[in-house]
């Protein structure tokens, strides 16, 4: 899987323009949020909701392979399974946090900083599609902490866990 299919599966979980009150990212669309545009723009602030709604594919295109394939490391991941689940668990949950819990699986210091350290140890996996599993598993005990504490997300569970199955088609 390239990272075109990869923005192409995101963008397909990410549909079009949603503004969901009890979304704690504020009005997306296709999965950007306002902050994240609004930084995208060279704003102070984030994009208002007349910059969400004109927000084109190309440009969501080019943020996700800018800030969440490139800049945190993931285009050096040659697996396109863990790639994957890398680069949406990024979108859901930051990719700091994404990189976290590769670390955690490869068992190496977890600062959230695809440095050289993880690349060593990804080098050295011979399993990059359990890794991937790993990963997964790990951002479904995230999940779960979430709605441990903050109820007012259950609202949002059934899309995240079915998120997270879907994936495990692509692994």
């Amino acid at each position: 899987m390239n990272d075109d299919q990869i923005i192409d599966v995101i963008l397909q979980f990410e549909g079009g323009f949603v503004n969901n009150q009890a979304d704690r990212g504020g009005p997306t669309n296709f999965g950007i949020t306002a902050a994240a545009l609004g930084r995208w723009l060279g704003q102070s602030t984030a994009a208002t909701i007349e910059q969400i709604h004109n927000l084109t594919v190309i440009d969501a295109r080019k943020i996700y392979a800018d800030w969440y394939i490139a800049k945190p490391g993931f285009a050096a991941i040659t697996d396109g399974s863990l790639k994957l689940v890398l680069v949406d668990s990024g979108v859901l949950h930051g990719t700091a946090r994404a990189t976290k819990w590769l670390q955690q699986a490869l068992n190496v210091a977890a600062d959230g900083v695809f440095g050289n350290d993880t690349q060593s140890a990804l080098a050295g996996c011979p399993d990059q599609v359990k890794l991937a599993r790993r990963v997964l598993a790990l951002r479904l005990r995230s999940i779960a902490g979430i709605l441990a504490a903050d109820t007012s997300q259950t609202i949002f569970l059934r899309g995240w866990v079915n998120r997270a199955a879907t994936l495990l088609d692509y692994i």
